[in-house]
């Protein structure tokens, strides 16, 4: 199975993806730290959102086979920059969250990740599940 790698601002839903990815129960869990499981580094969003912490996340990248660029559906703005993609060294792919949030719009989520430079958009409710086994199905291929 490939290893992904979760970035995003915080509140993105890293986290609660991680566990649904898992088939944990969600609770709330803040991310202080980079954490490494079996196929998930899940990072906490202040290193996407502090300029001197975002070259850490570069390092991590070498640790995945995947780069997952998390947006929520109910984000006001984007933090990834247009075709930031091939800056990585690995797939990168986007991940829509919180699809189900009642003002959710993951249609401008997904075009924020398409001008970031994503191909391949997932879009998944932690709580629901809906979507998550499509990412699981892709880590396995």
């Amino acid at each position: 199975m490939k290893k992904i790698i979760l970035i995003g601002r915080s509140e993105a839903g890293k986290t609660s993806l991680q566990q649904a990815l898992r088939g944990e129960q969600l609770h709330y869990e803040k991310t202080q730290y980079v954490s490494h499981s079996d196929i998930i580094i899940d990072t906490p969003g202040e290193y996407i959102q502090t300029k001197s912490l975002g070259a850490a996340l570069a390092m991590y990248t070498f640790e995945a086979d995947v780069v997952g660029l998390l947006a929520s559906a109910t984000e006001p703005y984007s933090l990834f920059g247009p075709c930031i993609t091939p800056l990585a060294n690995r797939e990168v792919v986007g991940i829509v969250t919180k699809i189900d949030e009642p003002y959710a719009n993951p249609q401008q989520a997904e075009l924020w990740l398409r001008e970031a430079g994503c191909e391949k958009i997932f879009f998944v409710s932690s709580r629901t599940r809906e979507g998550v086994s499509d990412i699981l199905d892709y880590l396995n291929q």
